[in-house]
C-alpha cells in the first residue's frame, strides 16, 4: 500500500476545491487557517483544507504530529491510516447516535437500576422488540405495549396462545404464536387495543421472526419438523421450507437471511434453501443472534456457553468469547443478543446478568447483574436506540438497563 498524504487520508480530496457552488452562489472557505483557532504553525498559506483539518482536530481524529505542527505533506503508514479511519467511525457512531442526542454518553459504566428500572407487566415476557418509541412484549396470550420514555403500560392486544416474538414493520405489529400449528398474528398499533388477527399459518412452534423489506421470515423450532416460513404480506401466501432439527433464531443482514440450528448457522437463499453452512460450536445450540451492520453475534446456549462473532459478508468466524478462550465476560447460558448502535448486549439465562461488548472493535465492556436472582431467567433483549430493555421469563417484569 502506498503512503498517503495526511490531508487525503482524512478523506479530504474533495476539499481541494477552493470554492463550491450552492444554488448558484459561490461559497469560499476562509483564507487563513489561524482563524479557526488551530495551533499548527506549519499550515502556511493552506486554504483548501482549513475547515476539514479543524473538524478533524476538534473531534479528536487527529492531534497533529506535535503541539504546534501538523506536517500537511507528510505521508501516513498503514497503522496511522487505520487509526484515522477507526477514530472517524467512532466519532460518527457516537455523535450521530440517538444516545448522543439524549446526552447518554456512557458506554463503559452501564448500570441496572434495581427497584427502579423494572416494570411489572403481569405476565412472563418473551422476545421483546422496539419501534423506537415503544416496547412491544409478547407474553403468553397477549402482546403488551410499553412507552419507552417513562415505562407506562399503554395497552395489551389479545388472542394468542403462546406469543413468542414480535416484528414491527409496514405500520403493523406481527407476532409469532408458538403452537403445534404455528400462527402469524397481526394488528394495527394505531387502533385501540383489542384482539389480534390471524393472517397466516406457519410451521410448528414459530420462535423468531425477521423482515427482509419485502417478506416476513419465521424460524419454526419443532424438534422433529423444524422449518422456515416465508410469508408474502401482499397475499399472505406462505412457503414452508424444511431446514434442520431444532431451529433457533433468524436474522436479516441486509442481503441474506440467516437461521441458527443446533451448533450451526445457515445462510439462506431467497427460496429458503441453504447457500452456506457455518459450524459454530460443538458445545451447545446456537440461539438468538443480532446483526451490527457488519457482523452477526450468535449466543451458544450451553453452560457456561460462548458467543461467536461471524462476518456476514463471507461467513468467516472472526472471534469467539468463551471460558476456553479466556474472555467469557460472565457468559452463562447466553440466550439472545441485541445491538444499540455501539454496543452488543447478551442476556445470560442462567447467570442473572447481561454481558456487554463494544461492536466496533469486539472488545469487552463488562458483565452486570440484573439483581433479580437466577430464577428470574434473563431472556429477551432489544434496544430502543437509547436504552436496552430486558425480559425475564421467570418473573412478570421487564427492565430498562
Amino acid at each position: 500500500m502506498k503512503r498517503i498524504d495526511r490531508r487525503l487520508a482524512l478523506g479530504l480530496g474533495a476539499a481541494a476545491w477552493a470554492a463550491v457552488f450552492l444554488c448558484g452562489a459561490t461559497v469560499r472557505v476562509l483564507a487563513d487557517c489561524a482563524s479557526y483557532g488551530l495551533p499548527f504553525t506549519d499550515l502556511g498559506a493552506e486554504t483548501a483544507f482549513c475547515s476539514a483539518i479543524a473538524e478533524a482536530y476538534y473531534t479528536g481524529i487527529t492531534s497533529g504530529t506535535s503541539a504546534t505542527t501538523f506536517e500537511p505533506a507528510a505521508n501516513l503508514t498503514r497503522e496511522q491510516a487505520a487509526a484515522f479511519a477507526t477514530r472517524t467511525l467512532d466519532a460518527g457512531l457516537t455523535r450521530g447516535s440517538r444516545r448522543g442526542a439524549l446526552g447518554q454518553w456512557w458506554t463503559t459504566t452501564p448500570h441496572y437500576d434495581t427497584g427502579l428500572g423494572t416494570i411489572s407487566i403481569g405476565a412472563k415476557g418473551q422476545f421483546l422488540q422496539s419501534d423506537g418509541s415503544d416496547i412491544w412484549i409478547p407474553a403468553g396470550d397477549k402482546v403488551i405495549r410499553i412507552r419507552a420514555s417513562d415505562g407506562a403500560v399503554l395497552g395489551s392486544w389479545t388472542g394468542a396462545t403462546s406469543a413468542k416474538a414480535v416484528l414491527v414493520a409496514m405500520n403493523r405489529v406481527f407476532v409469532t404464536d408458538s403452537q403445534p400449528s404455528g400462527v402469524l398474528l397481526m394488528f394495527d398499533p394505531s387502533t385501540a387495543p383489542g384482539p389480534m388477527e390471524a393472517v397466516a399459518t406457519l410451521g410448528k412452534f414459530p420462535t423468531s421472526i425477521t423482515f427482509d423489506g419485502n417478506r416476513i421470515w419465521t424460524a419454526n423450532s419443532d424438534v422433529e419438523q423444524s422449518s422456515v416460513s416465508i410469508i408474502d404480506p401482499r397475499t399472505w401466501s406462505v412457503l414452508n421450507v424444511g431446514v434442520s432439527p431444532t431451529l433457533g433464531g433468524v436474522v436479516f443482514d441486509g442481503r441474506n437471511v440467516w437461521v441458527t440450528s443446533l451448533g450451526d448457522i445457515f445462510k439462506l437463499n431467497t427460496d429458503g434453501s441453504i447457500s452456506m453452512t457455518v459450524h459454530l460450536s460443538d458445545e451447545g445450540d446456537a440461539l438468538f443472534p443480532t446483526f451490527d451492520g457488519t457482523n452477526i453475534w450468535i449466543p451458544i446456549g450451553s453452560y457456561p456457553g460462548s458467543l461467536v462473532v461471524l462476518r456476514a459478508s463471507d461467513g468467516r468466524i472472526i472471534k469467539t468469547f468463551s471460558e476456553a478462550s479466556g474472555n467469557a465476560n460472565g457468559l452463562r447460558e447466553p440466550h439472545q443478543a441485541a445491538f444499540d448502535g455501539q454496543r452488543i448486549m447478551v442476556t445470560n439465562w442462567a447467570g442473572d446478568s447481561v454481558s456487554l461488548f463494544r461492536a466496533s472493535d469486539l472488545s469487552i465492556i463488562g458483565n452486570y447483574s440484573t439483581g433479580l436472582g437466577e430464577s428470574s431467567l434473563v431472556n429477551g433483549v432489544c434496544s430502543d436506540g437509547a436504552s436496552f430493555w430486558i425480559s425475564f421469563s421467570g418473573v412478570s417484569v421487564i427492565a430498562r438497563f
